[in-house]
This record gives structure tokens, C-alpha cells and sequence, in this order.
């Protein structure tokens, strides 16, 4: 992993396909983000999915059974929506995973080959689907995870590779809504300040606004992408805290807004339980 300056080592930690960031030195104290393996986006360290859920775990122990949604994919063709509601199944998936639910993390694992079919990516993730699919038949949940992070990789590099990069951007997006909409949920339930500060993160959001910025004209102009951005803005406003405290209305601010973009990604109404 490219080396940091002292002040990112103690600040961020983030989920990506999933993506969560860390951003308060407590936290850093208890868990070092070096040790992380990952990859560095402007100088920000992104550890890999399964990372976050780790450290999640050793804040508490949250039934995530309750945050596991059965996701219904939209019928769309428009690629960059695709890649939105890839990043949301995947991030869908590493909650399932948490939750030790074999059957969400089979029709996930379903659902990321369709995906990858329409995005053009069939081959070079339907083994990465097949090995969750066998993983979860063994009940071997670190394979699983194993799977479900080099999926996310692989879709990544492969977009890179065709030099289209506003659809890697989307699945990062898509990713970290789901899994700060799922962080939020279990923070509001059982509210701490240690917990809170798993969202003290507007550079993050700032770093989506800017990515969305930098779209191309006709991605950019896109109703949905401008709707996100108007939800980014909301969010990196709520995630700025200038006391140190995240207070619980606050929690709950995010978590609205992410389901709103999530509803609006997904084709719901509301969030599918």
C-alpha cells in the first residue's frame, strides 16, 4: 500500500462497494487503519469490504439480521443506474454475510451475475459469483467475503480497463450509500458517541461530490446523479461536526437522506426490508 503522511494514517478508514469511512483519532486509536489492506484514492486509504464489518464488530455486537434487505433488481438498461445498484447488491451482500443469511447471500451472488451480464462483465465475474455461491453452500463465510471483495476489484479494474471510469465511480457510490445507510441504522438503535463517530466523515462525501463533478457532461446531467448530488451535499453538511460530538439527530439525517438516494437508485418507494 502507497505510504501516508501521519495525519491520514489516524484519520480515514473507509468502505468501498460498501464504503464506509472512519475520521476521528478515537476510533483510530482502537483500530489502525495501516494494517488494512487496501488501495489509496487522493490520498485516502479505502480498505477492502470485509474490513469494515470487522471493525464494526468490535464496537459491539449488532444483529444484522435486521439490516438485511432482500433487494429486487430495478429493470433498467441504462448502464450507469447498473452500476449504482451493482455497488448496492455488493454491499447488500457483505451485510448478508454478517448476518450469516445463506439465502440472501445465494440470490446476491445471483444477482451480481445478471448484472455483470448487462454491464458486459459476465466472464470475468461469473467465477467470482460461482465461488460465493459454492462458499456459502460449505458455510465457509470467510471465502464468502474473500469472494465479494475481489468481485468488487474485479469489476473496478475491469471498468478501468475500458477506460470507464464514471461507472467505477458509481459503483463506489452505490456501495457506500448502502453501507452508511446500513451503518446509521445500527447506530441509531443503539447510540454511542464512539459509534457515532463511525460517520464523522464530509471529506468522503465531499470526494463523491467531486467525483460526480468530473463525470462526463452527459452523465453529469443525469437526473439521478443530479438528485445524488444534491443528497451528497445534505450529507457532508451533516457529517460536519465541528464539537467532536455526532449527535443522534444528525445519525438520523444521514440515514434518511441515503435511503432517499437508495429508493431513488433501486425503483422503491421506500427501503425493501
Amino acid at each position: 500500500m502507497p505510504s501516508m503522511n501521519f495525519r491520514n494514517k489516524l484519520l480515514w478508514l473507509s468502505l468501498t462497494g460498501g464504503l464506509l469511512f472512519f475520521s476521528s483519532t478515537r476510533a483510530a486509536e482502537k483500530i489502525d487503519a495501516t494494517k488494512f489492506p487496501g488501495y489509496v484514492v487522493d490520498e485516502v486509504v479505502v480498505p477492502v469490504p470485509s474490513e469494515i464489518f470487522a471493525v464494526l464488530d468490535k464496537l459491539g455486537s449488532p444483529n444484522w439480521k435486521d439490516e438485511v434487505r432482500k433487494t429486487k433488481l430495478p429493470d433498467t438498461t441504462n448502464r450507469m443506474e447498473l452500476s449504482l445498484i451493482f455497488g448496492v447488491v455488493v454491499a447488500e451482500g457483505f451485510v448478508a454475510v454478517q448476518a450469516q443469511d445463506k439465502q440472501t447471500v445465494e440470490d446476491i451472488g445471483r444477482d451480481v451475475i445478471n448484472l455483470s451480464k448487462k454491464l458486459g462483465l459476465g466472464k470475468s465475474v461469473t467465477q467470482h459469483a460461482q465461488s460465493i455461491l459454492d462458499a456459502v453452500k460449505q458455510n465457509d463465510w470467510k471465502a464468502v467475503r474473500k469472494e465479494l471483495d475481489l468481485t468488487q476489484a474485479t469489476v473496478r479494474s475491469e471498468m478501468d480497463r475500458i477506460r470507464d471510469g464514471d461507472l467505477a465511480q458509481c459503483v463506489s457510490l452505490g456501495g457506500w450509500l448502502r453501507g452508511t445507510a446500513s451503518v446509521t441504522s445500527v447506530v441509531n438503535k443503539n447510540y454511542t458517541q464512539d459509534r457515532a463517530e463511525l460517520l464523522n466523515q464530509p471529506l468522503l462525501a465531499e470526494h463523491f461530490s467531486k467525483s460526480m463533478g468530473s463525470m462526463s457532461e452527459g452523465t453529469r446531467n443525469n437526473k439521478l446523479i443530479s438528485e445524488i448530488n444534491k443528497g451528497l451535499t445534505k450529507i457532508r453538511k451533516d457529517m460536519s461536526v465541528t464539537d467532536g460530538i455526532f449527535p443522534p439527530d444528525k445519525v438520523q439525517s444521514i440515514q434518511n437522506t441515503c435511503e432517499s438516494l437508495l429508493a431513488l437508485i433501486m425503483h422503491t418507494s421506500k427501503p425493501v426490508k
